[in-house]
């Protein structure tokens, strides 16, 4: 049992032990605060939800520390909460104490990120202060979470979330790519398969008589180094996906032209090694968007002169002349915003095949969905491709149309 006593000072002491047996203690100003904190703390321990009041003093930079020590989840994933968490998180609640979090705050810091990131990332900072503070709750340290209910900017699709291109676009596309990479854009476009799927493959998945391709290997990029695990993102993701036409003359031409890499890679960089995602955005994949006229404009406007046109941050309009062609297309590629991504391929090898009628369940399991929902989630835009035929299937629907009734005179017919 504990009890109170009163200080020499004229506060009030109320002493208790812990679940451990340990002897806690707490100052109060009243006599009847310490009586009231007593008993609700000799409810929570036969209760067992007790929570040493003493405990939240712990710094929250502390804690993150120990929850990230704990965590067994993929790298890529760990890498990009490790970022998160040390450029977002740490700077505002890093030397605050967990005990002293409360939810009016991280509201309010919430709010104030919306202001100036995208939905997307606050909902990400919030979700790593709310996992640690989770952890925090179960080891005890503090009784609730005060990221828990706190309002979060709502994510709003834009154009640019899930671009598609067009058949002929790509097209025009792929003779721009150089040589050394054309297959893989082919490729990625001829079957869906994500970045890290396409450069984790190797020759001995490939049957190229049998315009096959088998997904059980992937690429995994963090920090500019490559590695490599021998499973999908999903159990679904371990699948084999038909190659077209145009894919498998690809993967010929660069089988005889360039050599595989050290475990049998079909795609390395012109050094032999392994592809990074940064790298071939930047050198090889934007500057064929503007060779291809799929990202700004580039146009001669003199004997020695060529204007460069891109879209800016904010969506404005932005022009500069250059002294040729090289140098304006550079431009454009480095500064342009937006702009089709690579893994946009994906989205729109699934989109050509939906539009084509392809049913969903097939569509699903070359993609490596899990779910036949998240097919219809992700690519719901694919199915407006099909309204006229939609309206077709009911032209010659048994019922009576405005127009007949007109010429009827209005009559019902029986």
């Amino acid at each position: 049992m504990g009890f109170v006593i009163r200080t020499d000072a004229g506060t009030y002491r109320a002493n208790w032990r812990d679940a451990t047996g340990r002897q806690k203690a707490k100052t109060f100003p009243t006599k009847r605060q310490a009586r009231d904190f007593l008993a609700e703390t000799e409810a929570a321990l036969s209760r067992g939800t007790y929570v040493d009041p003493h405990a939240g003093r712990v710094l929250f930079e502390v804690y993150a520390a120990k929850w990230t020590a704990g965590r067994n989840d993929e790298v890529v994933t760990i890498a990009r909460d490790a970022s998160v968490m040390r450029h977002r998180v740490l700077p505002r609640w890093g030397a605050v104490p967990v005990g002293r979090i409360n939810h009016s705050d991280v509201q309010q810091w919430a709010t104030e990120l919306g202001q100036r990131l995208a939905p997307a990332t606050v909902r990400e900072c919030c979700r790593l202060l709310r996992a640690v503070l989770a952890l925090a709750v179960r080891d005890r340290i503090i009784a609730e979470n005060p990221a828990d209910g706190v309002r979060l900017p709502k994510r709003r699709r834009t154009d640019a979330d899930e671009q598609v291109i067009t058949r002929e676009a790509f097209a025009a596309l792929l003779p721009e790519i150089p040589e050394r990479y054309r297959a893989l854009v082919a490729l990625a476009g001829g079957t869906g398969l994500r970045w890290g799927e396409c450069v984790g493959l190797t020759w001995d998945a490939i049957d190229l008589d049998k315009a096959t391709v088998k997904v059980s290997r992937v690429g995994v990029e963090v920090a500019g180094t490559v590695t490599f695990k021998p499973y999908p993102k999903s159990r679904a993701g371990r699948r084999t996906v038909p190659l077209p036409p145009f894919a498998v003359r690809e993967l010929r031409r660069h089988r005889k032209a360039v050599p595989p890499g050290a475990a049998g890679e079909v795609f390395t960089n012109e050094a032999g090694g392994s592809m990074r995602r940064t790298v071939f955005r930047a050198w090889i994949w934007r500057p064929a968007l503007v060779r291809a006229g799929l990202l700004g404009q580039v146009a001669q406007v003199g004997p020695r002169a060529w204007r460069a046109t891109w879209r800016d941050r904010d969506g404005n309009e932005v022009s500069e002349e250059l002294p040729n062609r090289r140098v304006a297309r550079a431009r454009v590629s480095r500064m342009a915003q937006g702009g089709l991504r690579f893994h946009d391929l994906r989205h729109s090898y699934a989109t050509w095949l939906i539009t084509d009628g392809v049913p969903l369940n097939d569509v699903a399991r070359v993609m490596g969905h899990e779910q036949i929902s998240t097919t219809l989630d992700r690519y719901t835009h694919a199915f407006e491709a099909g309204a006229d035929r939609v309206r077709e299937s009911f032209a010659d629907f048994p019922l009576t149309s405005d127009e007949d009734d007109h010429q009827k005179g209005g009559k019902e017919v029986a």
